[in-house]
Parts: structure tokens; sequence; C-alpha cells
């Protein structure tokens, strides 16, 4: 058998159809700018790509992350990563368990995500004694915005790490 349809599926399984929406809602090609914070204060940023489909029988959503851009890299002849995201919902615990996968920097981050308000909070701990937090907001469907944060005090402070600002390729950019 062909395994053209083993790995992407074409829609959301519709047992699991209105939980799968919280990331379903991404699916399709996004352009990123992201912004990197260094410890000292000072920030870069590179542009980047994301992508998002259905797969796995269209029980979870799988991206592709990729920074820089491949545009960028062709340009500049740089380098980064490309890292991978499944995620899925799960009825027992009522959340989504998201794991990301770095393969240049062998980086595996699993994470339990919720919507929390009007934002998707995804929460791990890869230190002793931190927190992270990715948060996507200002969800619309055409952008939507994304960050990393760290705390090293239970909460009390959060450090920021990386922003991105995504806007759904084909869009009007100067909206």
């Amino acid at each position: 058998m062909p395994a053209d349809d083993v790995f992407l599926s074409s829609g959301p399984d519709q047992e699991f159809a209105d939980e799968l929406e919280l990331f379903g809602q991404f699916v399709g090609s996004w352009d990123v700018s992201v912004t990197n914070y260094r410890a000292d204060g000072s920030s870069t940023t590179i542009p980047a790509e994301w992508h998002f489909a259905w797969a796995l029988g269209g029980r979870a959503i799988q991206d592709v992350w990729i920074a820089p851009s491949r545009e960028a890299r062709e340009r500049d002849q740089s380098d980064g990563e490309w890292g991978t995201t499944i995620r899925f919902y799960d009825r027992e615990i009522d959340a989504w368990r998201s794991t990301w996968l770095g393969p240049r920097h062998h980086i595996v981050m699993p994470f339990i995500a919720r919507l929390v308000g009007d934002e998707i909070v995804l929460e791990g701990s890869f230190e002793e004694g931190v927190t992270t937090r990715w948060i996507f907001s200002d969800i619309t469907p055409q952008s939507f915005s994304w960050r990393s944060v760290e705390s090293r005090d239970d909460g009390e402070t959060w450090i920021p790490n990386q922003e991105m600002k995504a806007r759904r390729r084909g869009t009007d950019h100067d909206r």
C-alpha cells in the first residue's frame, strides 16, 4: 500500500473534531518574525516559517517550524533549526499533550496545553526549578502571536526568551 496518506490527514477525526479545533485553527502555512532575547537584554529578529497539518488519522496536529526561513537560508547561507511538534487531545486529562522535537540541538520538550482565557498555554519543566510556558495569543484566522517565557520563582516573575508574530501565507501583511 502507498504511504502518502499515512502521516498527514485531510481533516480532523470526527470523534474529536470539537477538541481538535484548539490547534486545528492553525492548520496551514505561516510566515513568522522571530525575536530571540539574550540574557543581557539584547535581541535579534529573523524570518521563519511555520507549517501546521492534520496528522495521524486526524487525531493530531503536527507542525514543522523552520528558522531561519528557507528563503533566508538560501540568501544568507545560514543554518538554524527545523523542528516539529506533535499535539493531540487527551480526554483523560482534558488537555493537550504536545511534544516539540529539535533534532539539530537534540531537544525533546513535552508540554501540557490548555486554553486559559483567550490564550493557549503550554507548560513544561526542563530544568529543575524552572517552569517554561509557550503561549499562543492574539489569535485571529490570519495572525497570531507566540511567546516563550520562563520562571525560576514558581511563577512570581516571567522572563521572555522568544516572541513570534505569525501571518497566514497568502494574506495582506499590511492589514
